[in-house]
């Protein structure tokens, strides 16, 4: 059993329309909430053995935060597939993941999150920005992966839901 945690990024910043948008930085509520949503994971006793982010600058920052928030302490792995992946870019990003990793935390964009999730559990989840779905995949290798497989959605945390 392997337990996959899928992130939006965090909120990010409008303010320079001059920026490409690969490069946009968090806003003020995206650097309070991706702190927060590391803090979580750790209540929930889910710290991730590996987080992964797409290569966008929001994204980056979104891992780095809940990185240092959860108490992670290797390096999180950059991954330029998931700047606006697909849900197949996803199945496949995912199949990679090394067996010996249990708990992998993966942060990436809408729309091809929330359509992933979909896939994975046949249940909608909305995934607004900073939002963790909490997925148990029925398998012993991440190269086990594929489309048939019924994966259980567990429960998915919005900043604005989560407790005070």
């Amino acid at each position: 059993m392997k337990t996959l945690l899928l992130m939006r990024h965090a909120k990010s910043s409008w303010d320079d329309a001059s920026l490409p948008d690969h490069d946009r930085p968090l806003n003020a509520r995206g650097k309070k909430d991706a702190p927060r949503m590391g803090e979580w994971l750790v209540t929930q006793d889910l710290v991730p053995t590996l987080i992964v982010s797409s290569s966008a600058r929001r994204a980056r920052k979104t891992a780095d935060k809940v990185a240092a928030a959860s108490g992670y302490v290797d390096d999180v792995v950059h991954e330029p597939s998931l700047y606006h992946a697909s849900p197949e870019d996803w199945y496949a990003f995912v199949r990679t993941i090394p067996s010996s990793v249990d708990r992998a935390l993966c942060i990436g964009h809408n729309p091809g999150l929330e359509e992933f999730v979909y896939r994975l559990t046949l249940t909608y989840a909305r995934m607004p920005t900073a939002a963790i779905a909490h997925i148990r995949l029925p398998v012993d290798a991440w190269s086990e992966l594929d489309t048939g497989i019924d994966c259980e959605l567990v429960e998915v945390w919005r900043p604005k839901e989560l407790p005070a």
